[in-house]
């Protein structure tokens, strides 16, 4: 009963946020997704490559120390109180996260209670939620550097041209201090930078990134909400774990085969199986990928049909689907920050192409979803 009564609260509060809530903020918010964050982050980072010889991208992933048992309660409620929530709402959830009753057991042996003040119940339907609204006056200080966050997967973005780094290591700094003032603690081992450089004529010496007098590892790619971004924004290891991982998947597939179950029914497993996992995030990163790479994925697909006996639709199929429904979706919501990028043409019934100077931001997920949008009108 408590369930479904916190999921009444999150969906009160959600649809009681104002919409000139940090648009970068992309989880619990009405059509957001991590495929929207990850298309933010590949989209900036190749338009400032993009714009000018000589640009690069440093990306700052950042990892927070148990964050949602950070949180403090009082802080949070004159958070809540800001962005216009009601006072009572507000009283309520100062209450239920205080005073805590806390004990851990194990078959018939009991720890002593332990009374909590600090932080959200683990596995609480409303934690995500009031994590997110707690860091939502986290935002970025300058124009060339940004910060996504998906609840507490945070990139810190430098759009860096001509090697001056000052303001990302500036924000770096910033971000630092405003942990320190809200009781988020950095977790330097598990946070890494990624930077993604186009140049190959020169050599650059890259600053480097220090929390706390520790310096930051640097890394050649990084898992971010499940998709593989490596340095040089090819999609290669990315799709050898989808194609490995679905590989494994269709193993149980043949051994419901051998049960004879009725194809409907391994129809229904491959979707939820091996078709989710080839799929996943598909927007962000299949126009990317070359042709050996979609091939290699296809495969999967063709041994599954082989499998089933029944036909099953192909990645392209699904990732043209796919763009063309999230493109119409963020045309429809003003408050999405990639709305600006859908500006209709001057006859008002076809979509204006993004300019474009590299192959590789031409079959971005943008630009492919203006065409998608364009052809399905």
């Amino acid at each position: 009963m408590m369930k479904c009564f916190e999921k009444l609260v999150r969906d009160f509060i959600t649809s009681s946020l104002p919409a000139s809530m940090d648009p970068l903020q992309f989880a619990y918010r009405h059509n957001r997704s991590t495929d929207d964050a990850i298309a933010h982050l590949l989209h900036t980072a190749l338009t400032n490559l993009d714009k000018r010889r000589g640009n690069y991208v440093k990306m700052l992933f950042v990892d927070y120390s148990s964050a949602f048992n950070t949180i403090i309660p009082s802080l949070l409620t004159t958070k809540l109180e800001d962005l216009g929530l009601h006072t009572s709402l507000c009283d309520w959830i100062s209450n239920f996260l205080t005073d805590r009753p806390q004990s851990v057991r194990v078959g018939n042996c009991a720890s002593s209670t332990l009374t909590l003040n600090t932080g959200a119940p683990q596995g609480c339907v409303l934690s995500p939620l009031l994590y997110s609204l707690y860091t939502y006056d986290c935002t970025a200080t300058s124009s060339s550097t940004i910060i996504i966050k998906f609840a507490d997967d945070t990139v810190v973005m430098g759009l860096i041209s001509d090697n001056d780094e000052r303001v990302y290591l500036e924000e770096i700094i910033h971000l630092e201090n405003w942990c320190q003032e809200n009781n988020l603690l950095l977790k330097i081992s598990k946070t890494k930078e990624l930077i993604v450089d186009c140049s190959k004529k020169q050599e650059r010496h890259y600053q480097p990134v220090r929390i706390s007098g520790t310096t930051v590892e640097r890394v050649d790619s990084f898992r971010y909400l499940g998709v593989h971004i490596s340095q040089d924004l090819s999609w290669s290891r990315h799709t050898n774990s989808l194609a490995k991982k679905a590989r494994q998947r269709l193993y149980h597939l043949r051994c419901l085969r051998d049960f004879r179950l009725p194809s409907k029914v391994l129809r229904n497993f491959y979707t939820c199986t091996i078709e989710s996992i080839l799929t996943g995030n598909i927007t962000v990163w299949f126009g990317n990928s070359t042709k050996q790479e979609r091939q290699a994925l296809q495969r999967v697909v063709r041994s599954a049909e082989r499998i089933t006996h029944t036909e099953l639709p192909d990645l392209q199929t699904i990732y043209y689907k796919r763009c063309q429904t999230k493109a119409r979706r963020i045309v429809k919501d003003p408050t999405h920050p990639n709305n600006r990028l859908f500006s209709l043409l001057r006859s008002g019934k076809r979509f204006r192409s993004l300019k474009t100077k590299t192959e590789r931001l031409k079959s971005s997920l943008f630009p492919q979803a203006i065409r998608a949008l364009n052809q399905g009108n």
